[in-house]
């Protein structure tokens, strides 16, 4: 079993028309052994931008809060928020500073850009990048994750479908996996605020 895959997880960031999604559940375990039901694997970092990150549950906690406090510092320094493509860059720099003993870890980035268009990207364990317009997944069941999301996406959906639609590919895709699920957590980014809603997962 890889290191990636010890506590399990999974992330899903989605968009649409003006809007961008991040869906992540709340299992921790320790391979089948499951430890807790309301891990937290998405973290705020300012209005229009959040971080979804799976891995080893350790690893997880520790680049939560160095972006967190390097956020902290950039907005004293520059007296503005982080883009999310700044973000996204500081997030790799961080992650390729530490590649001969990575943190163990695979970050998605979700968030409004100051034109309001929504902007997704993802990396591995070094902090190679991808951009994409339309979905990023993470975790222990990526291929079902990409098939759902595959399925199911359309561009420009509103805030409603596209949290109906992130759920959905959430839930169906953590029950076909044993590391994952247990419940979730789903953020709808929009210019005129943030929704946040817990779901519940099957327990078994």
């Amino acid at each position: 079993m890889s290191i990636l895959q010890y506590n399990g997880g999974a992330i899903i960031a989605m968009t649409g028309k003006d809007c961008v999604a991040i869906a992540s559940d709340t299992r921790l375990g320790l391979q089948q052994q499951t430890v807790a039901c309301d891990f937290q694997k998405g973290f705020k970092m300012n209005d229009k931008l959040y971080m979804g990150v799976t891995g080893l549950a350790t690893d997880v906690m520790t680049l939560s809060q160095l972006l967190k406090f390097r956020m902290n510092l950039y907005k004293l320094r520059e007296d503005r928020e982080m883009k999310p493509a700044v973000f996204s860059a500081l997030l790799t720099s961080i992650l390729y500073e530490k590649r001969f003993g990575p943190y163990f870890t695979e970050p998605v980035v979700a968030g409004l850009d100051e034109n309001n268009q929504p902007f997704l990207s993802a990396m591995d364990l070094i902090g190679a990048p991808v951009s994409t317009s339309d979905f990023v997944v993470a975790g222990t069941c990526t291929p079902n994750l990409y098939g759902m999301c595959e399925t199911m996406y359309r561009p420009d959906m509103s805030p409603d479908e596209l949290f109906e639609t992130i759920s959905q590919c959430l839930l169906a895709s953590c029950d076909r996996d044993a590391l994952s699920g247990w419940g979730a957590v789903v953020t709808v980014i929009t210019p005129e605020g943030v929704t946040t809603r817990k779901l519940k997962g099957r327990m078994d």
